[in-house]
């Protein structure tokens, strides 16, 4: 597979600020053997910098935004996974602390930089697991809040964190040396973290759109919702776009003051929001029901 791009992270590490380039740089941290533009940060003393500032910013309000939504969560107790959707919130909390430290240039050792970014990116993997089964929920299969609901959930997704966050730090700490060779030099490759970081997320939330549509769509018979949840994948794509894309243009223009990420935790949060709208919108009380359902005293 040498002369495929799968698997490799130097073009993402080149152009974007990602908590994986953290585990492929022999300095541990974003700057790594395959170069591009290097965000400048406020100088402190010793040489260090604090970097990425309204990312670290924006993280803090996506933390205190997911509390507020958990609360408002708390407060709809009839509706349909309440706590599912709880469980996603904190997953989201979980990675915007991460987020601090690990596209936030905070000046770390490098064993605290690696394990906040193995922590990152197993979380990423777990939440959007959550995420996905939060669709499934909706369709009734298993009774939403049951022990055995959140049994299969948060196990199932514990099995993505511990699984994806293992490699991670394996890979950082080179606890066994099995990814070193191929992570570490160009073009810094890493097909089990490229499938398990970048390739199912992607999948996963791909459908977990599918399924909320059909559900709102072909079982509510609703239009409305729709726009929410539209919005909030429109806001996700926007996000990816200016991580991926736009970040080096951004991050060359203002001489390494800021790049895509500040934009893409904004984007994302805002996507998170407009999930929870979506969600709050279908779990409500007045639904018309069908004409020909009779209620009995």
């Amino acid at each position: 597979m040498g002369s495929t791009q799968f698997g490799n992270f130097e073009h993402f590490c080149r152009d974007s600020t990602l908590p994986i380039c953290n585990l492929l740089s022999d300095s541990h941290n974003q700057t790594g053997p395959w170069g591009g533009c290097a965000l400048t940060g406020i100088p402190l003393s010793e040489g260090r910098i604090l970097g990425n500032l309204g990312s670290i910013m924006l993280s803090g309000l996506a933390i205190l935004t997911s509390i507020y939504l958990l609360h408002r969560s708390e407060r709809k107790r009839a509706a349909v996974g309440r706590r599912e959707m709880q469980v996603f919130l904190v997953g989201y909390i979980i990675i915007s602390m991460c987020e601090i430290f690990t596209i936030g240039e905070f000046p770390l050792s490098a064993n605290v930089r690696i394990a906040f970014s193995g922590i990152h990116i197993g979380f990423v993997t777990a939440t959007i697991w959550a995420l996905l089964v939060n669709a499934v929920v909706g369709y009734q299969l298993l009774d939403d809040g049951t022990p055995l609901s959140m049994g299969a959930l948060i196990g199932s997704s514990l099995v993505w964190l511990i699984g994806t966050g293992y490699i991670a730090l394996d890979t950082g700490f080179k606890w066994t040396g099995y990814w070193t060779e191929d992570s570490y030099a160009l073009p810094n490759r890493n097909i089990a973290l490229y499938v398990l970081y970048q390739l199912l997320p992607l999948v996963m939330i791909v459908l977990f759109f599918g399924l909320e549509a059909i559900l709102v769509l072909r079982v509510l018979g609703e239009t409305k919702p729709m726009l929410y949840l539209t919005g909030s994948a429109v806001l996700f794509a926007l996000g990816q776009i200016f991580t991926y894309v736009v970040s080096p243009y951004i991050c060359n223009g203002t001489v390494g003051k800021i790049d895509g990420s500040l934009f893409e935790t904004l984007f994302t949060l805002l996507a998170v929001v407009m999930i929870w709208v979506f969600w709050s919108s279908i779990t409500e009380d007045d639904w018309p029901m069908p004409v020909n359902q009779v209620n009995y005293p």
